[in-house]
């Protein structure tokens, strides 16, 4: 198998795959050798009804864990085969019953000798074998159930790109970006204010010179993220956290995970008791950041800001 010597664990699903087809092949050949002229696919709608009792499609998908459709198209090739037969329900005529007819029954007293004779082959397969192949689906089926392989790859994806982010001081050359990123997500939900441009139009002054802090997330070195720490004259606060925004081109890289931190770091490193800032209840992402960061909503205050709903705080002391 060099193929998948090359390309390792990523080849998972066409290795299981080649590993279904080869045991599907065999599964044929032995229903041939005991002449009960079954199909492998056929096999978990049939062992159901092989119990004896009357069941109805949804009943069965739902105890082998197939899709509706996908037993409804085995029960009609079993029919077609004569192995099975539908009729209406004596208690609720909407729903059809199926069961096995005669024929299917007279194989099902074939199959009992060959399930005995499979059983005992696959323990010797697994008796040869160094890890136990049952045991292990039974593992994966339950990791997978718990969080997709889709999910997990998403995180992967968002470690690799969030580790060629880089987070840097703020620059003069910045100040357009810093007034662009924020533009941009604040027109798209709200409108800009009076305050939005005093600190945009001017982080210098307004920001930097008063004791503040400006971060900025390069990827690719281009600025894409961007995060204020802003010293409060206050008596319960002494920094806010305030202008924050990512390019909607970089989302999912933890940018706003990483200015956060940076910025929590920051006003550890400047002696501060705590940090404040002010959002929306529609920014669910930036919420469920903030609560990730240990930020906890406080009573309203006073804003400046018509869009503010909320306000949290992060103590540090």
């Amino acid at each position: 198998m060099e193929f998948f010597n090359k390309t390792g664990k990523a080849a998972l699903g066409s290795r299981l795959r080649m590993l279904t087809e080869t045991i599907t092949e065999g599964a044929a050949r032995i229903y041939e050798l005991y002449d009960t002229r079954l199909q492998p696919k056929w096999f978990p709608v049939f062992y159901v009804l092989s119990e004896g009792e009357e069941k109805t499609i949804t009943a069965i998908a739902k105890e082998i864990g197939h899709s509706h459709p996908s037993v409804s198209k085995i029960i009609g090739e079993m029919k077609k085969q004569g192995l099975v037969v539908e009729k209406k329900d004596k208690t609720d005529g909407r729903r059809n019953m199926v069961r096995l007819t005669k024929k299917g029954t007279d194989i099902n007293v074939k199959l009992a000798d060959q399930l005995i004779d499979v059983g005992n082959a696959i323990e010797a397969i697994s008796a040869q074998t160094a890890h136990d192949l049952w045991k292990a689906i039974e593992e994966w089926e339950y990791l997978l159930e718990q969080r997709s392989l889709l999910d997990r790859v998403k995180e992967q994806q968002k470690k690799r790109e969030a580790a060629r982010v880089q987070i840097v001081d703020y620059r003069p050359e910045y100040k357009t970006a810093f007034r662009e990123l924020n533009v941009e997500w604040i027109s798209k939900y709200f409108k800009m204010e009076e305050m939005d441009y005093k600190s945009l139009d001017n982080p210098d002054g307004y920001i930097l010179k008063k004791g503040g802090h400006i971060f900025v997330a390069l990827y690719n070195n281009e600025p894409v993220g961007v995060c204020a720490l802003v010293k409060m004259d206050d008596p319960d606060y002494d920094y806010e956290m305030a202008k924050m925004a990512v390019s909607p081109k970089a989302q999912g890289k933890s940018i706003g995970w990483l200015l956060g931190q940076a910025i929590v770091q920051k006003a550890i490193e400047l002696g501060a008791r705590n940090i404040y800032l002010e959002s929306n209840t529609i920014l669910k992402p930036a919420i469920s950041l903030y609560e990730k960061l240990g930020f906890k909503k406080v009573g309203g205050r006073p804003t400046p800001y018509e869009r503010a709903n909320i306000q949290m705080e992060l103590p540090l002391k």
